[in-house]
């Protein structure tokens, strides 16, 4: 029996030596576990960012006006529980950061969806329902990419695009280390820096600093510039093309609007939206149409994939991933917000249909 044992560990050993080994996954890590469910009638929670100091977590909800959903702004410490809301009625929000220099929590509003004007906000991070809200720049409309797309064909012929979107959609802010802030545009194919947005008079001026047919997009979700990060060494600004599925890069040391300065990073990311580093230098994208959220090596490939979409449970609210939008580390954790938001138009065809409760997830990051 002793001989039989040891020719059989002998066999599995060399089958496959994972029989034995231990990777990361088993202690827990890359594995999908819900944070937080958002109080009830709050919908679609998109944007996300976190108080480095505490680990409170920020959310904002992106419903379409007019409705009985107001939408909001919500606050919660780093063990799930609720601290505030803040309402922000019509204006369907987006993108969050946060600035730990001043202690603000800066808010991408699109206020062309609710006929109040798009703009960039901040409220104090410790906000409650009555903080006020401060305006800190109106988002210029300069319209679509004047230049067409011109995509090459395996035939050697071409395809031209052009783009005609006109409505102001700021989506995902980003910080470089001079306390610049950068904001993009998914509509116009746009990104734009205000300089110094904690000291600038209000209303700060949010300037262009490149307007290219890469930044637009013809595509499915139709968001063009979405997710941003920049670079450690602050030479490149990485931007989410959510229609075209790609993961693009800005080099920050071209001057503004050069004609050049766009290129593609990553292909083929199904939804690509909001992205960030972690201390390794993988870039974290969320792919919404994928129901994961993928990371980058500095080559632009694939190295991990975590998550899935596992149904809907019977409280309404989904399992797993269900159209992650945006990320945010805080440790080794990362929180993902589940906007879950049918697109299509068509009856019967999108899960997220079925939800009723919406949800953040959080995932222990493996390799950390």
């Amino acid at each position: 029996m002793k001989k039989l044992l040891t020719s059989l560990i002998a066999f599995l050993l060399l089958w496959g030596g994972t029989v034995w080994a231990h990777d990361d996954r088993d202690d827990g890590r890359g594995e999908v576990r819900r944070f937080v469910t958002l109080p009830d009638g709050v919908r679609f929670p998109e944007g996300i960012t976190a108080n480095p100091a505490n680990g409170d977590i920020y959310v904002s909800t992106f419903d379409s006006p007019p409705g009985n959903h107001p939408n909001k702004l919500l606050r919660y410490n780093r063990h799930g529980q609720l601290l505030a809301e803040r309402d922000f009625a019509s204006d369907p929000l987006l993108g969050l950061e946060f600035d730990r220099n001043h202690n603000k929590v800066y808010i991408t509003t699109v206020g062309d969806f609710s006929g109040s004007g798009s703009r960039i906000q901040r409220i104090d991070a410790n906000f409650n329902g009555s903080t006020t809200i401060e305006n800190v720049a109106m988002m210029p409309h300069i319209g679509a990419p004047l230049l067409p797309r011109q995509v090459g064909n395996p035939d050697t012929s071409s395809d031209t695009i052009t783009f005609g979107d006109f409505a102001s959609v700021p989506n995902a802010l980003a910080w470089d280390s001079h306390g610049n802030l950068y904001v993009s545009d998914s509509f116009q194919g746009a990104i734009f820096r205000i300089d110094n947005v904690a000291g600038c008079t209000l209303p700060c001026v949010a300037t262009p600093i490149s307007h290219d047919p890469l930044l637009a997009t013809a595509g499915f979700p139709p968001f063009g510039a979405n997710g941003l990060a920049v670079s450690g060494d602050g030479k490149a600004l990485f931007v989410a093309n959510t229609g075209d599925d790609r993961v693009l890069k800005l080099d920050l040391t071209k001057p503004a609007l050069s004609t050049d300065a766009v290129s593609v990073f990553a292909e083929s990311i199904n939804g690509a939206d909001g992205i960030v580093f972690d201390r390794l230098g993988r870039l974290w994208v969320c792919a919404n149409q994928n129901d994961e959220v993928v990371a980058l090596n500095a080559n632009g490939r694939v190295v991990e994939r975590l998550g899935s979409f596992q149904g809907i449970g019977r409280h309404g609210a989904p399992r797993g991933l269900l159209f992650p939008a945006s990320p945010v580390i805080v440790g080794d954790d990362m929180f993902v917000t589940n906007l879950a938001i049918p697109l299509t138009g068509t009856v019967g065809d999108e899960p997220e249909e079925d939800v009723t409760r919406w949800t953040v997830s959080r995932i222990e990051l493996p390799g950390l």
